[in-house]
């Protein structure tokens, strides 16, 4: 055998030296042909694409947080945000009503008041913005969006009870020179926008962000004598700055905002034909400053402050709301990094420092005789530690200390977590509390289309509160030179308080009230979803995602007893399928959805008096339905044409407006929505981009 070894070896080393004599032979040729011929051909310049994820989760994060790109968004007509997560299983956004075009967003269940929804760590949709903010912010001004689900961190606020969205417009130091967007689609809507950004001095760069949209001609496609959809006309415009030297930075946003929709019966026979005017003014900016002390240790302080004013002069018929809302905003952050001592890779971060936030309602409803203006100022204190064990450990834990000139003393503690004891397994936990102040009438503005009478005490409402836990599990499983991420969680919001919409009383009325009012009552949230995604081919993906929740509140039926109920109008389940498919070198992509969205429970006043309405404007309850969209994009070097549709399946709840040829009457309600309410839609798109220039 010893024999056998050695001359094998003998046989190897000899193969061996010819092939290098070989190879080498072959070099210095290749290099003389090279050499004669060098004049004659020029090889061309290769281009290699790579396509990005569109929506990518952190590995290293303690927050359950999954971050949605440029390329997610533009899969779909992406018009604003209400319109950013067509492709994503957890964000749900919905008409709140059949008659304003209102949308509203939920996550874990939960309606958008409990998320915190943020522009750039700032506040963006909140108080009165809640019933349109969604729509104030164009997609075409994104650069990306963060959502994070459960608990988030206690820099920015209280405020977070179901998880938190920040939305990040485009930079004027990043963004191209000179951007174009125009859109028109079937339902006689036209949409332009216009974004460019400059550098003006070495360490200057200023930006503009322009929107316009106009959707001229009322339809009326179930042919119940309401528009569809409102008439609207909405002009957006902002500027920002960016300035950075050395280790000071200072960035500025002001953006100015004006929106009118008209809506209602559109018959001009009618002799007394009920109109929805709704007029919007907003007026915004922020401004930060940053100032890093030693980059080694991290160590800086950062200013922010946000005003905001918004004005809204809106008429449901007979019923006319207005009322202004003045915001203003103070975060001041310190944070420094520490390494712990030893061989391990251990990093520290402690944050901490004071915040202001003040809000001045004026508000009036010609319905309701009580006084409801209102100022609210809560200054604030916080400080967050922040953990990272080599690559194995994130926690991130903080706490605030608030008080309200209207409820008082209050506290936030927080927590998150992430384990990962292999690279392809990761674990996540949280929990922490949540708080908000209440706006009854701009929470629930899908009430003031109907005839329903308001039961309500403003004076008696009480802050809301309620405590969030989450787990969640991603797994990351190699198949062939492919990864599969599977990944699935749980989350449950239990209310101290809330402020419950009671739907169930009575068919007529709407009976709004605090949950510690009614002995007994309970508010709770479980949400559950799995999720697997996979690039199964070379530019082709797939995501397919369930969601179950279980959202209940104690209500008083119409038999005047008090019950634990499945939140009205709430869906139960969500199902989505979503594939996208971009050619070699981005000539073309494909990209399809499907939705599968699940039964809502009907309010107990609406069954129990929708048989004896009888005939034409009584809603169906809805079981389940199936949404199909998909889109074309054809790729130029500076430009793209995209082409697409959404509803194909032309899914809509019948007869949404309750009694909408009599709309003064007892019976008329357009907020019985649990489905989609205008039919299938085809849209036609345009992207240009002038590339910047390369330094």
């Amino acid at each position: 055998m010893l024999r056998k070894s050695n001359n094998f070896a003998a046989f190897f080393e000899f193969i061996m030296k010819r092939y290098c004599f070989l190879h080498l032979f072959l070099g210095i040729l290749s290099i003389n042909l090279y050499a004669q011929t060098a004049e004659d051909f020029e090889i061309e310049e290769v281009t290699v694409v790579q396509r990005k994820k569109g929506t990518v989760k952190s590995r290293t994060e303690a927050f359950d947080t999954q971050k949605i790109n440029g390329e997610e968004l533009c899969r779909a007509a992406c018009c604003n945000l209400s319109e950013a997560f067509e492709t994503n299983a957890s964000v749900d956004v919905a008409y709140s009503d059949a008659a304003t075009g209102a949308k509203q967003i939920r996550l874990l269940g939960l309606s958008g008041t409990y998320v915190q929804l943020i522009q750039e760590n700032t506040p963006a949709v909140r108080g009165l913005a809640q019933n349109f903010g969604l729509e104030y912010i164009p997609g075409p001004w994104m650069n990306s969006i963060q959502v994070s689900k459960g608990t988030s961190s206690v820099i920015n606020g209280y405020e977070a009870t179901s998880g938190q969205i920040n939305v990040e417009l485009l930079k004027p130091q990043t963004q191209n020179p000179l951007s174009l967007n125009l859109m028109f689609n079937s339902e006689l809507m036209a949409e332009a926008n216009i974004m460019g950004g400059w550098q003006l001095k070495p360490h200057l760069y200023t930006g503009v962000l322009a929107h316009y949209t106009g959707g001229f001609m009322g339809m009326d496609g179930n042919h119940d004598s309401f528009a569809d959809m409102p008439k609207t006309q909405n002009a957006n415009l902002a500027s920002r700055w960016f300035y950075k030297h050395e280790n000071y930075t200072f960035q500025a946003f002001v953006r100015g905002l004006y929106d009118r929709r008209r809506g209602g019966q559109l018959s001009d026979t009618i002799a007394n034909p009920y109109h929805i005017n709704l007029n919007t003014w907003r007026v915004e900016g922020f401004m930060k400053n940053g100032y890093v002390f030693d980059e080694e240790s991290g160590s800086s302080v950062a200013v922010i402050t946000a005003v905001s004013y918004h004005n809204l002069a809106n008429t449901y018929g007979v019923r006319d709301w207005k009322t202004d809302q003045l915001n203003a905003y103070l975060n001041a952050i310190y944070q420094g990094n520490f390494e712990g001592g030893g061989e391990v890779d251990n990093d520290h971060r402690l944050s901490a420092g004071l915040s202001l936030n003040v809000d001045n309602y004026h508000e009036t409803l010609n319905i309701l005789t009580d006084k409801m203006d209102r100022l609210e100022i809560t200054p604030g204190i916080f400080a967050e530690y922040s953990l990272k064990y080599e690559e194995m450990l994130s926690l991130v834990a903080g706490v605030r200390a608030d008080y309200s000139t209207r409820y008082g003393f209050f506290v936030t503690p927080r927590a998150n977590i992430r384990y990962t004891p292999f690279e392809w397994w990761t674990l996540r936990g949280s929990v922490g509390m949540g708080y908000r102040s209440p706006n009854a009438i701009a929470d629930n503005a899908f009430i003031l289309p109907s005839s329903r009478i308001l039961h309500i005490q403003p004076s008696d409402i009480q802050q809301e509160r309620a405590v969030n836990a989450g787990l969640s599990t991603t797994f990351y499983i190699p198949m062939g030179s492919k990864e599969l991420q599977l990944s699935a969680e749980y989350y449950y919001t239990h209310f101290i308080n809330s402020l419950i919409v009671d739907l169930d009383q009575d068919p007529h009325a709407v009976y709004i009230y605090n949950q510690k009012d009614l002995d007994g009552a309970k508010s709770f949230a479980h949400s559950a979803q799995i999720e697997a995604s996979m690039e199964v081919l070379r530019g082709w993906t797939w995501t397919a995602a369930f969601r179950w929740t279980d959202v209940r509140q104690t209500t008083i039926g119409a038999d005047g007893i008090a019950r634990l109920r499945p939140k009205a109008l709430t869906n139960r389940f969500k199902g989505v399928i979503t594939t996208s498919y971009q050619t070699p070198l981005k000539k073309w992509q494909f990209d399809v959805t499907a939705q599968f969205n699940g039964i809502s429970r009907m309010p107990d006043g609406f069954i129990a008096y929708g048989d004896m309405l009888g005939g034409y404007g009584t809603p169906k309850p809805v079981t389940w339905y199936p949404q199909l969209m998909a889109q074309i994009t054809k790729y130029f070097r500076t430009c793209s044409l995209y082409l697409g549709a959404e509803n194909m399946t032309n899914f809509r709840q019948d007869s949404p407006i309750i009694d909408s040829f009599n709309p003064y009457g007892l019976d008329f309600d357009a907020s019985m929505v649990c489905a989609p309410t205008t039919g299938w839609k085809v849209y036609l798109g345009f992207r240009y981009d002038l590339e910047k220039p390369e330094e």
